[in-house]
């Protein structure tokens, strides 16, 4: 590495630390209700849908009303986006006259964009409609990422709230994370990417000559307004099949930085906007604190193991990279993009060394806590919270409390399920397809690497991230229904306990902090906290992490392929 590239990674890095407190407050403002003067228009379109719709924007939900209003929610953005996919044919804005997907497939996207997943078993420019792009997939990215938002809110409000029973209205904080947070930002973006060269149009695809004499035809369409939300919605579904490594899609360096800075933009500005919620910003910064370590630490270990000279082959790990943009950024990308549950990619990261792979397979399956996914990376690292608050009482014989909220036998019930069910998904997942035909039958490599195929799409898929070992072949309908249901599962297995979560803290009396209070403010918390979460991670994946990314790690050692 040279000093250009340690400059790349600290600029990001001040970018997002500039940025947290200032965006964190803007959201805490909308989502208090607190609008800005600037946004006025967009206050305008928050009313109009609240009227159009019935909603009373000032009622208040239980737990159980909040949970009914989501799911019906995402029910209903489910059947929307499968109906486009199997109508696609008979619909308009389908200039190249894609037919209809198969029923599998139409399952699995629809699911996966419902989830904020944006795994794609498909190519878009060949296998989607501009309709289907549109106001299918699109509209999802916006969604599922005010979905997670919502969810995030209710959450602190259950623990800053005294002994209420309400958590907010579940529709109001769907239409302003919308309206207020991710829609100017998303006009924002796309307006920066269109000046950098991304294709913005209805067009049908041109014919082109290249140099060589040859006919090559180009896509085209309304790629801009779809990859601004799915960066700053921790969405990741290209709107190519090669995602930003395609020129149409992230053509300059520019646009990378600008489409990398938004993978972690708002999950990170949404940890302050926790502690804003919840009365505590020291707190919110010890949480900060902790993510930004364990993140600068990955960067580190991946880009040790990426500037290594490959043993088997003698040369460095250029395989799979885009060259306008080099190793470094391929190196950031990989990292922002799964310790958030974004799953865009710049480079292939099948391609990477099996350590690199393997760390950004195992931030994946840390639950992407390290600041995650909008809203959903901020509500999983309560969960770890909660569980390393109860340890801790544990060793200090005290009762575990969370600001002044007694933390008892339900709330640790429900966060251990909620810990447990994503890995326990990832594992039996690729187990039953790693000793099936087929599951195997999908295999492009054999060996630890084909493993780590199987195992990175069920890591993906699980922990709503999208992004893939891209050697397997995951359009058959075994793959397609198995990694929808853990898609489905993971994500509202993980949203349902926390909001329970919140339902029974809401309705807590906070008792007074004492000298014997455990202070969640301060060094000792936040290395309690990260031990907890890295002995989770480790006890539960290091066995089957040892039978892939790190036994091909060793065999590349020796000059072994395979």
């Amino acid at each position: 590495m040279i000093t250009n590239d340690f400059l790349q990674i600290a600029a990001l890095i001040a970018a997002l630390i500039i940025l947290t407190p200032l965006l964190g407050r803007f959201c805490y403002n909308i989502l208090t209700g607190q609008g800005a003067k600037y946004l006025r228009p967009f206050q305008v379109l928050e009313n109009l849908t609240y009227i159009v719709s019935g909603i009373d924007a000032k009622a208040e939900m239980s737990w159980k009303q909040y949970a009914s209003a989501l799911l019906l929610f995402n029910l209903c953005g489910f059947v929307i986006v499968f109906l486009l996919q199997m109508l696609q044919h008979l619909l308009p804005l389908n200039p190249q006259n894609l037919p209809a997907t198969s029923w599998h497939l139409a399952f699995n996207t629809a699911i996966s964009f419902t989830t904020n997943t944006n795994w794609q078993a498909y190519a878009g420019e060949t296998t989607l409609s501009y309709l289907t792009q549109m106001i299918g997939l699109t509209v999802q990215n916006f969604v599922s990422a005010a979905t997670g938002i919502a969810v995030l809110a209710a959450l602190a409000r259950g623990i800053s709230r005294k002994t209420s029973g309400t958590l907010g209205n579940f529709w109001t904080d769907m239409t302003r994370s919308t309206v207020h947070i991710l829609l100017p930002l998303a006009i924002v973006w796309t307006l920066v990417l269109v000046g950098q060269g991304v294709i913005q149009n209805v067009d049908s695809y041109q014919m082109a000559t290249t140099i060589e004499g040859k006919e090559q035809i180009l896509p085209m369409g309304p790629a801009a307004s779809q990859i601004a939300i799915k960066q700053l919605g921790t969405n990741g579904g290209g709107f190519f099949n090669t995602n930003s490594s395609h020129p149409f899609e992230n053509p300059t360096p520019i646009s990378n930085w600008f489409e990398v800075l938004a993978i972690l933009m708002l999950p990170a500005a949404l940890v302050y906007t926790f502690g804003l919620m919840v009365g505590s910003r020291k707190h919110a910064w010890v949480l900060y604190g902790v993510m930004m370590i364990m993140l600068i630490a990955f960067i580190g270990f991946s880009a040790y193991a990426e500037f290594s000279n490959n043993s088997a082959l003698g040369v460095a790990h250029l395989e799979g990279k885009e060259t306008r943009f080099g190793i470094v950024n391929s190196i950031i990308w990989s990292n922002f993009t799964t310790v958030a549950s974004n799953g865009s990619v710049n480079a292939m990261h099948s391609s990477m060394s099996p350590i690199t792979g393997g760390i950004a397979m195992f931030n994946i399956m840390l639950g992407e806590i390290i600041f995650g996914g909008v809203g959903a990376g901020m509500y999983g690292m309560i969960l770890f919270v909660l569980l390393a608050v109860f340890l801790a009482g544990l060793m200090v014989g005290r009762t575990p409390e969370y600001f002044g909220k007694k933390i008892e036998a339900l709330e640790m019930r429900w966060t251990t399920i909620a810990i447990i069910l994503p890995c326990a998904l990832i594992l039996i997942g690729a187990a039953l397809a790693s000793s099936t035909s087929m599951g195997l039958s999908s295999l492009a490599n054999r060996g630890p690497h084909g493993l780590s195929e199987i195992l990175y799409a069920f890591s993906s898929a699980s922990g709503n991230n999208g992004s893939a070992f891209a050697g397997l072949n995951a359009n058959t309908p075994f793959y397609n229904v198995a990694l929808g249901l853990c898609m489905l599962l993971a994500r509202f297995g993980v949203i349902l306990p926390v909001l329970v979560i919140a339902g029974s803290l809401v309705r807590k009396k906070a008792t007074p902090l004492t000298a014997g209070s455990f202070s969640t403010e301060g060094m000792t918390f936040g290395l309690i906290l990260t031990a907890t979460i890295l002995i989770v991670g480790a006890l539960t994946f290091f066995p089957v992490l040892a039978l892939g990314p790190i036994l091909e790690h060793l065999l590349m050692l020796s000059g072994t392929t395979f």
